[in-house]
């Protein structure tokens, strides 16, 4: 079986998952916490070098209060979860804006490594695309020069991108790592994760024709 490097998750569909659960919206994300848990320790089986995490843009911060509050909270949570896994941490957000967390600025500078350090572990706080790109100062049309102005630029490229929650969008994640990454979407919400699910994914993934545009 072909296995991607890096695998990107988007971890949608908690607000509707907690509606349909008879909870208020807010209390949705405090669910997907053990599912990224369990997601890291699934990719560390098959093998899979690097795993992002999107924790929360820019635009989210429009929600309701209760809500920024709740999933700025899961965020604290989710890392101090991974912390006690074999992981290379890296948070990757806007540190200028008030909506970054201060207590994760310590993951900001560079990979911070628990236990082993197996996996690389990039989570995506307050991030924005814009953001991301804000920096370029170049014309060249040298990919390697242009990644290198990436407020991102220490996560690598995506291989494969995996989706809860039945959208079919991309939803500004680090649109030139994902340039030439496999989209895999599952109808599951993300606090239904099963490793059935991650699992279907990898094995989609192994059978399709990468060639990156050649």
């Amino acid at each position: 079986m072909r296995i991607p490097k890096h695998v990107a998750i988007i971890p949608d569909g908690n607000r509707r998952w907690a509606n349909e659960s008879g909870l208020e919206k807010h209390q949705g994300y405090e669910h997907g916490l053990n599912p990224g848990v369990e997601a890291l320790r699934l990719a560390k089986t098959y093998g899979i070098e690097e795993l992002t995490y999107y924790g929360f843009t820019t635009d989210n911060c429009k929600r309701p209060p209760v809500q920024v509050k709740a999933f700025v909270d899961a965020c604290i949570d989710a890392i101090n979860l991974i912390k006690n896994e074999d992981v290379r941490l890296l948070v990757v957000g806007n540190t200028q804006s008030p909506m970054f967390l201060s207590q994760l600025l310590p993951y900001t500078k560079e990979r911070v490594t628990f236990g082993t350090g197996a996996t690389k572990v990039n989570f995506l706080v307050n991030y924005g695309w814009e953001w991301d790109l804000g920096h370029m100062h170049t014309d060249t049309t040298n990919r390697h020069t242009i990644m290198d102005c990436l407020c991102s630029k220490e996560i690598s490229r995506i291989d494969l991108i995996i989706r809860w929650g039945g959208r079919n969008r991309l939803s500004g994640l680090l649109p030139l790592q994902a340039v030439y990454a496999d989209f895999y979407t599952l109808d599951e919400m993300w606090p239904e994760f099963s490793k059935d699910q991650f699992s279907r994914a990898i094995e989609w993934y192994s059978k399709q024709d990468v060639t990156l545009g050649g």
